[in-house]
């Protein structure tokens, strides 16, 4: 918690400010850093801080405010050698990574050319063998034709003697109902015939009498 202090500064917060804010230097933070980190352990405001810094600390303090600065400069520097350093190293590293990757994506593609040429003479086998079975399947194809061919024919002549024989059997049974009407009317003829033979016959004597002829 912050909080504005009408009271004079005393030599501790004098030294916790000048400790604080030559470390921020030293490190590379920055001043208005360094007042907000003071402001709250002295409970101060960060523009107290940086009033009391400019207006009286800072004087007795430019030796080591210069050696702080120089520290710093010697940390970045360090910090760019070994980032320097640790650039190299990846790129080695990775220069390293992409010779092995290549030794072994050598060695890959011999393998895989290895394994297409195993795999095209499977293939030749198998195609060969596909081919005469096609060659069976083509000859049982046109033996099946041939077949079919003679089926079709013989139903086709089935069908016309079937026809042939309807045709035959309506002319003789036309025939044959003309014969039974035939033998029916012959039948009813002798019937009448019989009949009028069978009835008996009468004449006028010349008395005026009828008698049978025999």
């Amino acid at each position: 918690m912050t909080a504005v202090r009408q009271d004079a500064w005393s030599p501790d917060d004098d030294l916790i400010l000048a400790e604080v804010t030559l470390r921020h230097i030293r490190e590379g933070g920055t001043q208005l850093g360094a007042f907000e980190e003071v402001g709250e352990r002295i409970s101060r405001t960060p523009a107290a801080c940086g009033f009391r810094w400019n207006s009286c600390v800072r004087k007795r303090y430019e030796e080591a405010i210069q050696l702080a600065k120089q520290q710093r400069q010697k940390r970045n520097y360090l910090k760019k050698q070994t980032a320097v350093a640790s650039h190299v190293s990846a790129v080695a590293e990775q220069e390293t990574d992409s010779l092995r990757s290549q030794e072994q994506s050598f060695g890959d593609d011999a393998i895989a050319i290895e394994g297409v040429i195993r795999y095209l003479k499977q293939w030749k086998s198998t195609y060969g063998e596909l081919q005469r079975q096609i060659s069976r399947l083509e000859k049982e194809l046109r033996l099946r034709e041939d077949e079919l061919a003679g089926l079709r024919e013989q139903n086709e002549k089935l069908s016309r003697d079937a026809n042939h024989a309807q045709l035959d059997y309506q002319s003789v049974n036309d025939d044959y109902k003309m014969l039974i009407q035939i033998m029916d009317r012959a039948r009813r003829l002798t019937v009448l015939n019989e009949d009028e033979e069978l009835r008996p016959r009468f004449k006028m004597d010349a008395n005026g009498n009828l008698e049978r002829i025999e």
